[in-house]
């Protein structure tokens, strides 16, 4: 099943997609096995992609930085649409399916077995050239392709990301993340720590303190150059903007699954008079 193989690194790398692998299914964690089952894929292999996001706003904003071009959900729906009927078309006597976030397997679990990165003490998949800042996808196949698994490894345990996350000095709060994603209304305690981190939708204080991303911001690898996270790109929100967005551009935004009201008490929080 090289050719196969050959194939798929072919058009991962005409989409700037460089960090990938394969395992067999078996040997990754199955968590959905109805996505399969819907998929008419019993036995076989995935192709596991970790893509980076990052763009030259770095750091400027109010929000968190995977939130700052058009829903991830699209990239990959839009990167499938691309690939999947080549595979189809060339190797017909296989099934292929892509997923992302809805997944029939641990992607964090099968990205750290292939070596695509390291598990950090934040929960995420941290790699050498992008850190954290990568979105997780994958191709499964009915074929059988030659496996890239390795063992799982894991960071340093230096303990920065959990000294500088406000949530684990205070085991029973929210994390901000969590905090800016829930409904209805907060607490004043709550306000007060989503003022503190002076963002309106998630959280990257775990990401940015890590070695791990000073290393890769000093090596200029750090940085997408993935067409779709380097266009369309909002850094910064306000209260007018998000009033004033059509539903169809609002509902291309990662903060749209909560809902309109849910940013906009955020917002307001910093900036009630716009």
């Amino acid at each position: 099943m090289t050719e196969i193989k050959a194939k798929i690194s072919e058009l991962l790398q005409k989409e700037n997609i460089e960090l990938f692998a394969s395992l067999k299914l078996s040997e990754c964690s199955i968590t959905k096995k109805y996505l399969l089952d819907k998929a008419g894929i019993e036995n076989g292999s995935v192709i596991i992609m970790a893509v980076p996001y990052l763009s030259d706003d770095y750091s400027h904003g109010n929000i968190s930085e995977y939130a700052k071009s058009r829903d991830y959900h699209l990239f990959f729906k839009e990167l499938f649409e691309r690939l999947l009927p080549t595979l189809r078309k060339d190797f017909g006597d296989f099934r292929f399916e892509g997923f992302a976030d809805h997944s029939p397997i641990d992607e964090k679990h099968a990205a750290a077995i292939a070596g695509l990165g390291i598990l950090g003490k934040n929960s995420l998949l941290i790699t050498q050239k992008y850190s954290s800042f990568v979105f997780l996808g994958e191709i499964v196949t009915s074929a059988i392709l030659e496996s890239d698994i390795g063992e799982v490894s894991y960071c340093e345990n230096c303990g920065k990301c959990l000294s500088a996350c406000p949530a684990s000095l205070s085991p029973h709060e929210l994390c901000i993340s969590a905090l800016t994603q829930k409904k209805g209304e907060l607490s004043d305690k709550e306000k007060r720590m989503v003022l503190d981190s002076r963002s309106v939708w998630g959280c990257d204080i775990c990401q940015k303190v890590c070695p791990h991303t000073a290393t890769a911001l000093n090596s200029g690898t750090i940085f997408t150059s993935v067409p779709f996270f380097m266009k369309e790109r909002i850094p910064k929100l306000t209260y007018r903007l998000i009033s004033e967005m059509n539903d169809n551009q609002f509902s291309e935004r990662a903060y749209a699954w909560r809902g309109r009201e849910v940013i906009l008490r955020n917002l307001s929080l910093f900036q009630p008079e716009e």
